[in-house]
């Protein structure tokens, strides 16, 4: 069913990040973790991309707005979503999508994640943590830089506020006083934050190159394949 959502606000979320706030209808049910299509009406420009991007949503269901973040790369479906004024509206295709927390809460998750590909993660672990679950969950967000990362507030506050939940950061280019994690993610940072690799569903999101590489990485290290979900990110 297509839906009319309104642009209420927008805001940077990071550098080069923006996140689209749109009014939630009357009614709208989704699971955290979802996507939909977002589809521009009468746009001044278009290019050969067309009019329509699938966009994970950020916020969870038990928040206020419809959220969608996005790096801004130059096309001309982000410059007209960028300038929009606000109070127009968008026409919405969904939610659909199966990238969503597993409902067995003794079973940890993990998600090893690259960039913008955390959108749908920090809409599961907000709502688990709202649901306050029992689910174990470990994420490991690798970056180029710190002014690179997305919701990073966010998920320091849901740490502070679920036992359950860890929150680690990995910069491929960490300032000099950076006191966290750096490069990479590989098997020797995998085992310092998730010791029995046999227990948890793996949740991976992020560039294709990236998703592929940390599908790899879990089946050398001896992950099962059956507890292996994916969400690739194209077209920053």
């Amino acid at each position: 069913m297509v839906e009319k959502l309104r642009l209420v606000s927008r805001e940077l979320v990071a550098e080069g990040t923006m996140a689209f706030h749109f009014e939630k209808p009357e009614g709208f049910e989704f699971r955290a973790g979802q996507a939909g299509d977002f589809i521009l009406v009468d746009p001044p420009e278009s290019d050969d991309e067309g009019n329509t991007r699938a966009f994970s949503l950020v916020h969870a269901p038990h928040e206020g707005d419809l959220v969608v973040a996005t790096r801004l790369r130059d096309s001309a479906f982000k410059r007209v979503l960028r300038s929009m004024p606000i109070g127009s509206e968008v026409n919405f295709d969904g939610p659909w999508g199966d990238y969503t927390l597993h409902r067995r809460e003794t079973t940890p998750a993990v998600f090893l994640i690259g960039g913008i590909g955390v959108t749908p993660v920090r809409s599961m672990i907000s709502q688990a943590t709202h649901d306050k679950t029992g689910h174990r969950l470990t994420l490991i967000h690798a970056n180029d830089r710190a002014e690179a990362a997305p919701f990073v507030a966010d998920f320091e506050h849901f740490a502070s506020v679920n036992p359950n939940f860890t929150y680690v950061q990995t910069l491929s280019n960490p300032p000099q006083d950076w006191p966290g994690e750096t490069g990479r993610i590989d098997e020797a940072m995998l085992r310092r934050h998730v010791p029995d690799l046999e227990a948890p569903i793996f949740y991976l999101s992020g560039p294709a190159g990236m998703v592929k590489a940390m599908r790899t990485l879990l089946m050398e290290a001896g992950a099962d394949e059956d507890n292996i979900r994916t969400e690739e990110f194209s077209g920053y």
